[in-house]
C-alpha cells in the first residue's frame, strides 16, 4: 500500500520538499496507524529539512518532517486498548507526519476533543506541549521576568499565557502588528529590531531570568546577554548552535498526559490557539517559507486528507 508524504532527498531550502510516493508503515504490537487529516508545521521541521537530526535518529532518505498531527485511527496493533478504530486523536511523533499515514505508539496520542477544529488539531501537540516543556525545564514561575521571543507565534502564545497563570512577568517579542494581541495575552510587548536590548530592559527593569527563542539570530545573542544562568534559555530555532552557545533546546518530554491537560484547557476555553495558514500537502514548501519569516501569528498548518 502506498501513500503520499511531504518530504526531501537531499538537504536544502524549502525548495526541497516535494510530494513523494512511499509505502505505509508496518504496523506492530503496541502501534496505532492514524489516518492523518492535519499536520503542524513549526521551526523544529526547518531544522530538520536544513540537515539538523533530532538526537538518536537515524540519517535516511526520503526524510519526512512533521512531529504532530490529528487524525483518525485506521489500525491498531496487537495489545492496544487505549483507543480503537474510529477514533479521532490528536498526537506527537519524531519525524513523518507530513503523510497521508502515521505510525506511533499508543501511549503518544490523545483524544481530539470534539470542539477543537481540524486545522488546529494539527498543530495542537507542539503548540502546547514545547512551551510546557520549556517553562518545566527553565523553572519558570512567581515572581520571574520571563522573555518570549516570537511570542505571536502558536509556540509564543501559550508559553505567555501557561508562564502568566505561573505567576511570572511576561516581556513578549513581535513585529509591530501583533503589539496589542501580545497586550491582550497579558504580555508586555516588545518590536524586533535595533535597539532590541535596549527596549527589552526598558521593559523589563530589574532584569531577565529566563528565555525562550522562537526567533532565532539576533534574538537570542539578545537572551544570551541578558539572562545571567544560561540553562534558563531555550531555543526553538538555532538548534546546530545551541550546545555551541551554552543554550538549551526543549527535550524530548512529550506525553499523552501533557496533551490531554492542554486539550482540557482548550475544552473549557482558558486556552487559545490561533492559526494563521492552512496549506495543502502539495504545498509544504510554501508553508516553511511562511514559518521561516518568523513574525507571523499564530500556527501553520498542512491539510493532509479527508476522513474517508
Amino acid at each position: 500500500m502506498i501513500m503520499r508524504v511531504a518530504g526531501f532527498t537531499e538537504v536544502g531550502g524549502p525548495e526541497v520538499l516535494r510530494v513523494l510516493d512511499v509505502p505505509v508503515p508496518e504496523v506492530g504490537d503496541g502501534d496505532v496507524l492514524v489516518r492523518v487529516r492535519t499536520a503542524g508545521v513549526q521551526p523544529f521541521d526547518l531544522a530538520v529539512r536544513d540537515g539538523w537530526m533530532p538526537p538518536g535518529v537515524q540519517k535516511s532518505f526520503p526524510r519526512v518532517p512533521g512531529n504532530e498531527f490529528a487524525g483518525v485511527v485506521e489500525r491498531v496493533g496487537g495489545g492496544v486498548t487505549s483507543v480503537g478504530v474510529g477514533d479521532e486523536v490528536i498526537g506527537n511523533c519524531v519525524l513523518n507526519a507530513y503523510a497521508e499515514f502515521v505510525v506511533v505508539p499508543a501511549t503518544m496520542l490523545a483524544s481530539k476533543p470534539a470542539s477543537m477544529p481540524w486545522e488546529v488539531a494539527g498543530g495542537f501537540p507542539a503548540a502546547v506541549q514545547t512551551p510546557h516543556i520549556a517553562l518545566e525545564e527553565m523553572r519558570v514561575g512567581k515572581g520571574d521576568t520571563f522573555l518570549v521571543h516570537a511570542a505571536a507565534g502558536a509556540v509564543g502564545t501559550v508559553a505567555v499565557q501557561l508562564a502568566r497563570a505561573a505567576g511570572a512577568t511576561v516581556v513578549g517579542t513581535a513585529s509591530e502588528a501583533n503589539q496589542d494581541y501580545l497586550r491582550s495575552i497579558g504580555a508586555i510587548p516588545v518590536v524586533y529590531g535595533d535597539g532590541l536590548e535596549e527596549r527589552i530592559l526598558n521593559a523589563a527593569p530589574n532584569g531577565v531570568d529566563a528565555a525562550l527563542d522562537g526567533a532565532g539570530g539576533e534574538a537570542l545573542e539578545v537572551s544570551i546577554k541578558l539572562v545571567k544562568d544560561k540553562t534558563r534559555i531555550i531555543t526553538m530555532v538555532e538548534h546546530a548552535r545551541a550546545a555551541e552557545l551554552g543554550v538549551r533546546i526543549t527535550p524530548h518530554k512529550r506525553s499523552p498526559d501533557r496533551l490531554v491537560e492542554a486539550a482540557r484547557l482548550f475544552d473549557e476555553g482558558r486556552l487559545k490557539i490561533h492559526v494563521r495558514g492552512v496549506f495543502p500537502l502539495e504545498r509544504a514548501a510554501d508553508a516553511h517559507r511562511e514559518v521561516a519569516t518568523g513574525h507571523g501569528r499564530g500556527k501553520v498548518v498542512l491539510a493532509v486528507g479527508s476522513e474517508s
